[in-house]
């Protein structure tokens, strides 16, 4: 699976694991990876199209995302960038939300996002038209909070929301099934949610990948992107009963019910 940027440049996803994807950016001499969670299918991807690695963007320190670095650097000498308030080894240049990197192998240039909430120092990497969100930001759902607060991984999600509706969104894992069986328990009336689980389906059942997903698409289906909309507010209104309709509660109580779903909440009296 491979997208062209411009006549020069394509990103293509590595699979690695179950359900991971490795992106990699190349102009057909040098190539730039994201999270490396497994170097094998990274220097296999590099060998067979003659390609150097010149860089490594890290979003977070969870290993499978890092778990290749130490290899990589043993064929290559990349420079590899990751969050400064995450310490990861073999990160040999720190970057903090507003910073901007540039590449020069592959003349592109990065903003740097803060997208606190599933890790405490989770970041995400934005060129024009293309986002690299890690675990923050999967099709029709978000991740896991596992250290940082709701309220972080919401305004990490607000973030996203201010970019251009036609961004590409490359997250790191193949989900997007799963998260649209939630996704229409909670908003089961929803049309263009519909359309897309079986669009998804097709995709699928053809081995295709479902990422990149479009900004404007997710803001259509995605219920943690949803919270201030009146239709998914009526929707949970109508199931549970006293429900707080304020947007960051509204996502608090989805990212709760995810964890556990596919069991229910207790219906409030």
């Amino acid at each position: 699976m491979a997208t062209n940027i411009n006549s020069s440049l394509r990103i293509h996803g590595i699979p690695a694991f179950q359900d991971n994807y490795i992106w990699a950016i190349d102009n057909g001499q040098y190539a730039l990876v994201v999270d490396p969670g497994d170097a094998k299918p990274v220097i296999d991807y590099l060998k067979r199209l003659h390609l150097n690695l010149s860089t490594i963007l890290i979003t977070h320190h969870h290993g499978d995302h890092t778990g290749g670095i130490e290899e990589l650097t043993q064929y290559f000498a990349p420079t590899i960038y990751g969050p400064d308030k995450e310490h990861i080894k073999g990160v040999n240049v720190s970057v903090n939300p507003h910073d901007s990197i540039h590449i020069p192998q592959l003349d592109l240039n990065f903003t740097i996002l803060d997208f606190a909430g599933h890790t405490k120092g989770h970041i995400g990497y934005y060129t024009e038209g293309i986002l690299f969100c890690g675990d923050t930001l999967f099709s029709a759902g978000c991740g896991r909070i596992f250290e940082g607060s709701a309220a972080e991984l919401f305004s990490a999600l607000n973030t996203i929301k201010q970019l251009p509706q036609d961004t590409q969104i490359y997250c790191a894992h193949e989900y997007t099934q799963n998260n649209l069986q939630f996704a229409l328990e909670v908003e089961p009336n929803n049309s263009a949610l519909q359309h897309y689980a079986k669009h998804v389906d097709e995709l699928r059942f053809n081995k295709h990948a479902t990422i990149p997903t479009l900004l404007s698409q997710e803001l259509l289906i995605n219920p943690f992107l949803r919270t201030d909309q009146e239709s998914l507010q009526q929707a949970l209104q109508q199931r549970f009963s006293e429900i707080d309709t304020d947007p960051l509660a509204l996502f608090t109580f989805l990212r709760e019910w995810k964890n556990i779903y596919p069991s229910l909440p207790i219906r409030n009296k």
